[in-house]
């Protein structure tokens, strides 16, 4: 028997080939998109259903969240906690969630269970009734919950952030607690008919998922289930960036000050999206990265810092986040524009590159573990309306980028002068 050599590391096999299980499509009647993903050998589905958040008003910021998050609060047939004993009396589970984009509902269930756990989610999208008693709670926990954010120089930091970059729009949005007293039944009812109609939902469906499954589906959300004469307007308002690119909001007392500086970016639709991703990965997306070792790993200055890239339906943005030692910030800050401005003065070595595009790959991979992530990665495509070649475009521009490649697109992109920066504690 041979003995392992631990001083040698082991042989590395690159990702080859990346293989996504693609679903089938059915529009029902009514004009609601369902795309199942047949795989596994469990009797346990997912299913979404995700709605297009209605346009942003500035007036009432907070319709779309509230009605979302208040959907499991009550129905014309069932009380909150109706809901919550039946999805449990089944071992199902239910959550709402919410995005700048989209709102879903999603159960979790043994298919078995299917005929009894549908129709409680079908009460919950054409019936919901927002009871005043409940929205008083949401009211009241919500401040509660949001006062001891505001608390927390990160979280003001992103807002701010969020704020300085998208303006008065759904992107932008950084509600304060009076907001929540604004909410008001009748509103949310309005907002909830207009939203919640099949022709802007699109369900997803991942497990176990045999034709009877399908047909039970189809059968309890095409029957009864109509939209409202208004279709829904998912619209956003155009974008509106601050001029100002600085803000700084002391905290005298702060032990560490809050970092946030970036700029809007491309999203996804965008053909240099992938390999501005891999830019990023070097810069602070992993936790091998320049931005970790110079500030964490050599200064000492924080436990953890990185950047990232997000991809919204109206745009996108690119952005680097820390917390430091509050006597340390003007010196992190100092180190964050050496190491941008480095990926654009001097080429990445192939030794770091290669590791790089190992991490991308293998994480990209080991994203695949399930039928689920099949499905996650479904939506990325095709709520940005892209097809899936976006992933073999990925993988084939992770493992053929060129150090000259990302040399110029850190010149076309990354502009540090020009970036936003958010500081909130001591500078």
């Amino acid at each position: 028997m041979s003995v392992l050599n631990r001083k040698q590391a082991p042989q590395f096999n690159g990702v080859e080939n990346i293989t996504l299980i693609r679903p089938e499509h059915k529009k029902l009647a009514n004009g609601c998109n369902v795309y199942a993903f047949n795989s596994g050998d469990q009797e346990l589905v997912r299913i979404e259903w995700i709605f297009g958040n209605l346009r942003f008003n500035p007036e009432k910021p907070l319709l779309n969240v509230a009605a979302n998050t208040m959907l499991t609060d009550g129905t014309t047939n069932m009380n909150a906690a109706q809901i919550a004993d039946t999805i449990d009396f089944y071992g199902a589970f239910l959550q709402v969630d919410y995005s700048y984009d989209y709102s879903q509902v999603t159960l979790y269930t043994l298919t078995k269970h299917l005929a009894s756990t549908l129709p409680v989610i079908k009460d919950i999208i054409t019936n919901s009734v927002f009871p005043k008693k409940e929205l008083e709670t949401f009211v009241r926990n919500q401040q509660q919950k949001l006062q001891v954010s505001l608390q927390k120089n990160d979280f003001v930091a992103r807002r701010l952030f969020n704020k300085a970059l998208n303006g008065e729009t759904i992107y932008g949005l950084a509600a304060e607690p009076e907001d929540f007293k604004s909410l008001e039944r009748e509103d949310l009812l309005a907002h909830f008919k207009q939203m919640y109609q099949p022709a802007n939902c699109t369900m997803v469906i991942a497990g176990k998922v045999d034709e009877h499954a399908l047909d039970l589906l189809s059968e309890t959300f095409e029957n009864g289930w109509d939209n409202q004469a208004a279709p829904a307007d998912t619209m956003q308002p155009p974008l509106a960036p601050s001029a100002e690119r600085f803000f700084y909001t002391e905290k005298p007392a702060a032990l560490q000050s809050a970092i946030r500086i970036g700029t809007p970016f491309i999203n996804r639709t965008h053909p240099d999206f992938p390999a501005v991703q891999v830019l990023n990965t070097v810069l602070g997306g992993y936790f091998g990265s320049r931005l970790m070792a110079n500030i964490r790993e050599d200064k000492g200055y924080t436990y953890g810092i990185g950047s990232g890239m997000t991809s919204f339906k109206q745009t996108g943005s690119f952005f680097i986040a820390s917390e430091v030692g509050a006597d340390v910030c003007r010196s992190a800050v100092s180190e964050i524009e050496k190491e941008v401005n480095r990926m654009k003065t001097e080429l990445i070595p192939e030794e770091e590159l290669s590791l790089v595009r190992n991490f991308m790959l293998g994480s990209l991979l080991g994203s695949l573990e399930n039928v689920f992530s099949h499905a996650d990665k479904f939506k990325n495509l095709y709520f940005a309306g892209l097809d899936y070649d976006y992933y073999e475009r990925y993988a084939s521009t992770v493992k053929n980028i060129t150090a000259e490649d990302l040399q110029a697109l850190a010149n076309k992109y990354w502009d540090f002068e020009n970036f936003y920066k958010v500081i909130v504690g001591k500078y």
